[in-house]
This record gives structure tokens, C-alpha cells and sequence, in this order.
């Protein structure tokens, strides 16, 4: 067997075994690319009136949304400018419960409660990230199945590579005539969309595996030169607890900070879980990507600042591995280069999904064929 007919037999087999979640992935991904855009269309009542008053703080936020879910867990409040609501959300891994509750900033009357595990999207995310199957299942399959994608991709452009020259164009253009039989515009379809695509193809599938896989993840930050630790870190309080106070110093927290950054798009205050770990903010410093926003932690008895051994700290003291590592899902989404990457990774993700379909009928096509000649 010639090397090329190994390669060839090799995109085969795994071009079949792996079709079927190929083409769920890449269509779920389609829809996912403008999941904001078309979300914000009917979020009118995230708005509110601004008003001199002072907003909800913290702890008040916290604890007017827990009359709505007195049995779950408060992952985080989020707070953006004096225009919109509060936004508490609730976040429980076993049994998963994500929802949240939107407040008036000001009277602290609840606006809306959201279910992000219902809906359109929540659909369209199961089955991208674990085909609607059990967790446990279903995002196994999927990560094998995309790093398996990979060495398809790879193969493929080994085999489009034409033996003569004089054939490359062939391979680079549609060259269809009334004559053309429906086998040959396949396999242009196939070969030619597949050649275009490869190489963004192969971006999103190695960003999409880099979240399935931390070992992954460790390989790629270790050998862009990185130092840190690759995960997320709540440093503990640099103060001893000093017990009850009667003001907390975490509901004057937000206030500082929104007068210290005036152009944050948002800050998400999370609650420390022990008595022990510092209060972390998400600073979103730019609208519609995630990966310049800052980590920042506070003692929860004296609001000093703590510096984390982990990558997500602050954005300016990110380094070229770190930030590799923060832009990976803004990439993937193609949210990285605004509304034209978002554009690029939608067409990239559709015709992607085309090529398991042109695959499996160039398959059957030549199994077909060799039937109907015996």
C-alpha cells in the first residue's frame, strides 16, 4: 500500500466514523455564532430608567433574589451602567440549574427570570458541546470525534495535493459544464470547499479541543513560553477575619470600581464561599469579547487588592502565552475579529458541515458503482 492510499483509507475510515458528529458540531455552530446579536433583539426589560438614586448593593441583591431560589447557589451579580437591571445569576452544577434573576437597580423589584437551560440556544449549546446526550457521554464523544476531525483535515490536504501540476487547477476552482455528472460536482464540492476551508477549519476545531482538554491547554501555554499556572485561581485574604461588621466591606466594592473604570461595559461580583477567599470581579473591558477582561481580587475584609498565580488576572499584565490562552474562545467563535469574524466563522462552520455529506456520497458512490459493474 503506497503512502497516499494509506492516507487515503486513514480519511476514510475516520471520515465515517466521525461524520455524523462533524456535521452536528458545525451546524450547532452556525447557530451559535450570533447568539448575542440575535439574543439582544428582545432584551428590552434588561433596560431601566436611570435615576440620582443609589442602586442595590451587593449583599441587598443577593439576598432579594434569593426569595426567588432560597435552595440554590448565587454564582454571581452582575452589575453594568445605571441604565440596566441587575442581573443575579444562579448556577448549581448538580442538578444543573442556570438561571437568573434581573432587578430593578434602584426599588429592587424583580423584572424577569431567565432559564439559560431552555430555549433555542441552551438547545443549540447541548448539542454542540455534547450532542444532547448525558453529560458525562456526550462531551467525551464530541472531543474525541474533533480531535479525530484534525487528522481528517490534515489527510484531506494530502490527498486534494494533485500529482501533476497541470491539475492543480482543478483543484482550486469549479470548472462545471451542462455534461457534469453529479459524482464529479461532489467531489469538487468535497475536495475544493474542503481545500478553502482547511485551514480556518482547523483553527476552529484546535480551539474548540483546546476547551475539551486541559492537558491540551497545558501544552499549548507551556510551549508558548507561559509560567503561570493554566487554571483559574480565588486567592485566599492576605487579613485575618475579623468577624460580624456592621458594614460590609464588599457592598462598597462596585461603587469604587465603577468610579475607578467609567468605561467598563460590566462587573460581575462574586461572592466569596468561605470565610477565607477573597471577593473576585469579571471587569468586562470591551462589548462582544471576553478575552481582554480583568480578574481582579479583594480581600473581603479590607477590599486590598491580591494578585492570583493563575493566567486570569489583569489583562495588562498578560503575557503572549496568557493571552493565546484568553483568546481561545473568542476565536473559536470568531467573535476575535468583531462582526466579520463572526461572519467567517458562521460560512467556515457551515461549509464544514457540507464535507461529512459530500464525503458520504463519495463513499457510497464508489461502493455503489462497483456493485452495479459486478
Amino acid at each position: 500500500m503506497t503512502f497516499k492510499k494509506f492516507i487515503f483509507q486513514l480519511h476514510k475510515i475516520l471520515g465515517l466514523t466521525t461524520g455524523a458528529v462533524v456535521f452536528i458540531v458545525a451546524i450547532t455552530g452556525c447557530c451559535w455564532a450570533f447568539r448575542d446579536e440575535i439574543e439582544s433583539l428582545s432584551d428590552d426589560y434588561k433596560k431601566v430608567a436611570p435615576q440620582n438614586d443609589a442602586i442595590l448593593t451587593p449583599t441587598k441583591a443577593k439576598e432579594l433574589a434569593e426569595e426567588i431560589f432560597p435552595n440554590n447557589t448565587v454564582h454571581g451579580t452582575l452589575f453594568k451602567k445605571r441604565s440596566d437591571a441587575i442581573e443575579v445569576i444562579f448556577y448549581d452544577a448538580e442538578p444543573e440549574f442556570y438561571q437568573s434573576v434581573f432587578l430593578n437597580p434602584y426599588s429592587g423589584k424583580v423584572i424577569q427570570v431567565d432559564n439559560h437551560l431552555t430555549g433555542f440556544f441552551a438547545f443549540i449549546l447541548k448539542g454542540h458541546i455534547r450532542l444532547w446526550l448525558p453529560k458525562e457521554i456526550g462531551e467525551q464523544i464530541v472531543g474525541a470525534s474533533i480531535l479525530i476531525f484534525i487528522i481528517i483535515i490534515i489527510s484531506g490536504f494530502i490527498l486534494w495535493i494533485p500529482k501533476k501540476r497541470k491539475n492543480l487547477k482543478q483543484r482550486l476552482k469549479f470548472n462545471w459544464k451542462k455534461t457534469t455528472r453529479w459524482k464529479r460536482k461532489n467531489f469538487d464540492l468535497h475536495t475544493i470547499v474542503g481545500f478553502y476551508v482547511c485551514f480556518l477549519a482547523l483553527i476552529l476545531a484546535f480551539t474548540g479541543s483546546m476547551m475539551s482538554y486541559n492537558w491540551l491547554k497545558y501544552v499549548v501555554y507551556k510551549s508558548t513560553g507561559g509560567e503561570k499556572e493554566v487554571r483559574f485561581i480565588i486567592p485566599e485574604n492576605t487579613s485575618e477575619n475579623i468577624g460580624n461588621q456592621d458594614l460590609i466591606p464588599m457592598d462598597y466594592l462596585i461603587e469604587k470600581l465603577q468610579k475607578e473604570l467609567p468605561n467598563a461595559e460590566s462587573f460581575e461580583l462574586h461572592y466569596p464561599n468561605t470565610l477565607d477567599e477573597s471577593i473576585y470581579v469579571e471587569i468586562s473591558n470591551s462589548k462582544g469579547i471576553y478575552y481582554d477582561s480583568d480578574f481582579r481580587f479583594f480581600d473581603q475584609n479590607t477590599l486590598q487588592e491580591i494578585e492570583t498565580p493563575g493566567i486570569y488576572g489583569k489583562y495588562e499584565n498578560a503575557k503572549v502565552a496568557d493571552k493565546i490562552q484568553r483568546m481561545n474562545y473568542d476565536i473559536h467563535i470568531g467573535a476575535i475579529g468583531g462582526i466579520a469574524g463572526k461572519i467567517i466563522a458562521f460560512l467556515i462552520s457551515l461549509l464544514t458541515a457540507s464535507l461529512p455529506v459530500t464525503g458520504v456520497l463519495l463513499w457510497y458512490g464508489r461502493n455503489y458503482k462497483k456493485k452495479k459493474m459486478a
